[in-house]
């Protein structure tokens, strides 16, 4: 199984941008119902990832009153843990897609040259296992 059978392409894909601004994020990730969301740079490479709660922690970190100023004058690209939620690429041999998605509910997926091209669902892969 290639990993092209899988990919969600990324024009079919939600992301936030680093220079998004968190209530912007937030409103987006609240529109789709997503607890986690891919996070791309402004030049289209893949960022990291960011969760509901690197959101939560970084107001609760940040600002003594939550107000929408606040959310307004800080940026996606502060909040993100780089190390989280690594992509592959597009030639990732299966087990490592499939370890990746035990621990993930999204593997990002890059090209050669490091630009996100989509994601691969934890949904999508096991419904290929039962179809198979």
């Amino acid at each position: 199984m290639n990993v092209i059978m899988l990919l969600k392409p990324k024009k079919e894909v939600s992301f936030l941008t680093e220079s998004q601004n968190l209530l912007q994020g937030l409103k987006k990730m609240r529109r789709y119902g997503y607890a986690a969301i891919p996070v791309l740079s402004d030049d289209g490479s893949y960022f990291g990832s960011v969760s509901l709660g690197d959101f939560l922690w970084h107001i609760i970190d940040k600002t003594d009153s939550i107000n929408s100023k606040c959310l307004e004058n800080s940026y996606v690209r502060d909040i993100v843990r780089r190390e989280w939620n690594p992509a592959v690429h597009i030639d990732v041999e299966m087990p490592m897609l499939l370890e990746r998605t035990m621990n993930q509910n999204f593997v990002p997926v890059v090209d050669d040259r490091e630009f996100f091209i989509g994601i691969v669902t934890r949904r999508d892969v096991i419904k290929s296992f039962l179809q198979e």
